[in-house]
Parts: C-alpha cells; sequence; structure tokens
C-alpha cells in the first residue's frame, strides 16, 4: 500500500515543523486536542500511544491499517512512516511521544517491545473513565513547568502502558520471533536506555558505535549486537533516524536549503543525506519539499 495515494479532505492539515515532535526527535510530549489529519506520511524518533477519547480515527502504517474508535489505545514505533489520514470532526486523543530511553524504561517482555519496535501495532479497547481523566492530567502535568508534576505523569503514563498486558489486546502487522539466546530483559534493557541517552545528547555530533559503546561500558560488538537484538535497527540507522527527524521538520522553513539542512542535521555530506532520507521516505529532500507544497502545506516558519 502506497501511504503517499492517501487522499486528504479540505480541512485542517497537521503541520510538522522544527517546534514540534519531528523536530525535537529526543523529547517527550504529551497532547490532549483533535488531531488533525495528515496530508503526507511522516516519522518520529519516539515510540507513540494514542488513546482516542471521542470519535474516531484511521492509521495507514508500512504494512496495515487500522481505526481506533472512542475508548481504543494503540502503541507503535514512529520511526516507520505512519499517516492519519482520516479523523472524524468531533475525535479528541491524547497520548505521548516517547523517546526510546523512556520505552526501555517500561517492564515490557521482550518479545512485545521487540515486535514494537519491528512494526508491529499494540491495540486494546480495554480501557475505562480513568483514562480519559488520567491522559487530561497526565498532560496538564507536562505542560505545567513544574519538574516534579512533569516527572509523575511520566511515570504514572509508563505504568499505565505496562498494564496494557495485563488485559485483553491484540498486536497486528508485522512480528518477529526472538531468538533463543537472547538477553535477559531487565539486563538488556537498562543496556539500551544508556546507549540511547548518548545518543540523545549527541546525534549532532560525529558519533560512531565506539562511543556509543564507551559510553554505555559496553564491548562495540555486544553493544551493535543488543541494540540490533532490541529495537531491529542497527546503531547507525537509529542515529541516523534522528537526524531525519529533525531534516524533516527543518525541510518545512520556506528559507531552507537542501545542503544547510544536511549539514544542521549533523550530516557529514549531501550524498549521505539524500541516500538516507530516500531510504525512509521514498523520495529525495527536494522531492519531499515540493510534494508538501503540491499537498497544500504551508513550509513557513
Amino acid at each position: 500500500m502506497d501511504l503517499a495515494e492517501s487522499k486528504v479532505a479540505q480541512r485542517a492539515i497537521y503541520q510538522p515543523g522544527a517546534s514540534s515532535i519531528e523536530g525535537l526527535p529526543t523529547a517527550l510530549q504529551m497532547f490532549h486536542a483533535h488531531p488533525p489529519v495528515m496530508a503526507m506520511p511522516h516519522w518520529h524518533a519516539q515510540v507513540e500511544v494514542n488513546f482516542v477519547m471521542h470519535g474516531t480515527v484511521h492509521y495507514r502504517m508500512n504494512d496495515h491499517e487500522f481505526s481506533l474508535n472512542a475508548g481504543e489505545m494503540c502503541l507503535f514505533w514512529g520511526g516507520q512512516p505512519h499517516q492519519m489520514d482520516e479523523s472524524s470532526d468531533d475525535s479528541i486523543y491524547a497520548g505521548a511521544h516517547l523517546p526510546l530511553v523512556y520505552f526501555f524504561r517500561m517492564r515490557l517482555p521482550v518479545a512485545i517491545s521487540s515486535q514494537l519496535m519491528r512494526g508491529a501495532t499494540m491495540l486494546t479497547s480495554a480501557t475505562d473513565a480513568a483514562d480519559s481523566e488520567n491522559f487530561a492530567r497526565w498532560h496538564r502535568y507536562a505542560t505545567s513547568g513544574d519538574a516534579a508534576k512533569s516527572q509523575h505523569a511520566v511515570d504514572e503514563l509508563l505504568l499505565r502502558i505496562e498494564r496494557i498486558l495485563l488485559e485483553p489486546y491484540s498486536m497486528i502487522g508485522l512480528s518477529t520471533q526472538l531468538a533463543e539466546n537472547d538477553p535477559p530483559y531487565a539486563q538488556s534493557s537498562r543496556n539500551v536506555a544508556r546507549m540511547c541517552d548518548f545518543i540523545a545528547a549527541n546525534f549532532m555530533e560525529d558519533i560512531d558505535t565506539i562511543d556509543i559503546a564507551r559510553a554505555a561500558d559496553l564491548h562495540p560488538k555486544y553493544a551493535m549486537n543488543l541494540f540490533k537484538k532490541s529495537t531491529g535497527m542497527t546503531l547507525s540507522k537509529y542515529v541516523n533516524l534522528l537526524r531525519l527527524s529533525r531534516a524533516q521538520a527543518m525541510l518545512m522553513s520556506e528559507e531552507a536549503n537542501v545542503l544547510q539542512v544536511a549539514m544542521d542535521s549533523g550530516f557529514g555530506s549531501i550524498s549521505a543525506f539524500n541516500k538516507s532520507f530516500r531510504h525512509i521516505a521514498g523520495m529525495s529532500p527536494s522531492d519531499f519539499r515540493r510534494d508538501l507544497r503540491s499537498s497544500g502545506i504551508s513550509t513557513a516558519n
């Protein structure tokens, strides 16, 4: 299924930008709003949890699509291009974008986290009125400017996601089988979280696998294998994803120069940038900007 073929009605359209989730790939952000449709697929380097309070929304992923009605929740890895192409007039949703360092703090079974990172979506309708109240409160706390309230919201949200496993849920889309020699979850998750912490702080710099492994006190080969088993990505691919998420947002600016975006996003050359961008978006950065304009999305800051 070609995500770019989705037709969007003449209505409010989601506009990514430098201050939105794409431009802040290492930030945890919570939301509570009416979800506008997306004219094009986008991607970001966070796991996304969405809880629909009212109305209906429809998502198109790489290899599957699904709808959520009021009272339903989903969890998926935002590093795959995805698109909300339908949103009813009365829809309200809440949720968060979780950088991997938060995702690997959760006590999810390796089988679940592995499937999510490889493109599967977790769905559940086992929610209640408390979820509507809690998601609204977590959003207030996270945007209050109070560090204690913000941390409390994060801690409660992570526990709520863990609780999905205690009630009926389903996994759709891609799935993989874990190797029998996968490391114990507690040990592997701590090490992956340490690597993600270092990458988040340094992805704009010229870092490599040796730097990342050293920051987590791991042997480079072990670090590479562990990260790949846990996330389905190589370390270099994850670093590139953070850079590409930022670049995607920078391309929204009317004044953005593709070469400058490549340099400012941490890529060492325009050829490396074009190759990486084409791999995830299916088009060049220049074509991406052209399609944004033709879809009617403003590229002004």
